[in-house]
């Protein structure tokens, strides 16, 4: 494909910075597929927080992410981010947009194509959207987590950065939760692993369901077998995957996707994962952690924890789960909307 003939820009969210300092899963695919895109020759403009970190040209018409700063509103911020992005559509040949179904209400006002990759359906709420606009590119970041009736071109799994997590051998005797501390990822499962395991567990992510945190979670902590440390980035999280035996995530809901499973097993740890939407296209059963359907499968799986190849791990990880190979994805379905849109003009 020619690349560096065709100009991209790519519509980041801007609840957070890109790439996000700690927090901010969708910033951070957002970025790598910039940075992707732009090591591999395209002319690449991120729209994003101006404090934002990229080689891409940078426009940005806020200065920080709403969830960084508490003066500014929330949909204020977004709706000028969004329309300034629309605005600005003509000056290229595609729009990749990572802000859900709120950008949707603009791809039918401009010509250049739109291509929308879905990090997962917050709500039955939003759905209305979707259907309106189905019609329009899509792409899904598991086969598991897709809504009948979209137009979708591909599946196209997140890729990250390895580079940022170097393996981490031998491992340590720690299990490690990694996340929002909300009852969709399972917080309280991992500590009841723990207690009955009597393996100490250490958590870390930002609090995003207080009364969750103070009801389930908060009561068990004691500073020895059951910590929480707060959000952490890169350098954090690599300091819990050196002292890691296992990541748990035993998300109670169908998991769209779970970027830290992949970050986890780049640096070795294998995972123990409920066998719910995405884990199981993410993890390979007995080969880089273990699925799980509760919590008494889960105590039992950390007894196989030594049957995992640390660095069979972070192979599949590169490749599966690399930017190139994620970028490569993406380049394939712009190819495809390229071409269809050729054949729709006269």
């Amino acid at each position: 494909m020619r690349k560096p003939d065709k100009r991209v820009a790519v519509l980041s969210p801007i609840a957070w910075r890109t790439p996000p300092r700690q927090y901010g899963a969708w910033e951070t695919v957002a970025s790598n597929i910039t940075e992707g895109l732009v090591a591999r020759g395209w002319d690449v403009t991120l729209f994003a927080s101006r404090d934002s970190v990229t080689r891409a040209h940078l426009h940005a018409v806020v200065d920080k992410g709403y969830e960084e700063d508490s003066a500014v509103d929330p949909k204020v911020a977004e709706y000028l981010h969004i329309s300034e992005a629309f605005e600005r559509a003509a000056e290229f040949d595609l729009i990749h947009s990572h802000y859900d179904f709120m950008a949707l209400t603009y791809t039918r006002l401009v010509k250049t194509p739109v291509l929308t990759t879905i990090h997962g359906f917050s709500s039955a709420k939003i759905m209305p959207v979707y259907q309106k606009y189905r019609d329009g590119y899509f792409v899904s970041i598991s086969d598991s987590d897709r809504a009948a009736g979209l137009n979708y071109l591909a599946t196209v799994y997140n890729g990250i950065d390895l580079s940022l997590y170097p393996l981490q051998e031998p491992g340590g005797d720690d299990l490690i939760f990694l996340g929002r501390i909300h009852p969709d990822k399972g917080v309280h499962l991992a500590i009841e692993v723990a207690r009955l395991s009597g393996i100490r567990l250490i958590i870390a992510g930002i609090i995003q369901d207080e009364a969750y945190f103070r009801e389930q979670v908060k009561p068990h902590l004691d500073d020895q077998n059951i910590l929480y440390i707060g959000p952490v980035g890169v350098p954090g999280k690599n300091e819990l995957f050196a002292r890691a035996r296992a990541l748990l995530h035993l998300n109670t809901i169908p998991e769209r996707f779970g970027l830290v499973l992949v970050e986890a097993n780049a640096a070795g740890v294998p995972v123990i994962a409920m066998d719910l939407g995405s884990c199981r296209e993410v993890i390979k059963d007995g080969q880089t952690g273990f699925l799980v359907n509760n919590v008494t499968e889960a105590v039992r799986a950390l007894g196989r924890i030594s049957e995992i190849d640390r660095r069979a791990c972070r192979s599949r990880v590169r490749q599966y789960f690399s930017i190139d190979t994620m970028v490569e994805g993406y380049e394939r379905v712009y190819s495809t909307i390229f071409d269809l849109e050729a054949k729709r003009r006269p």
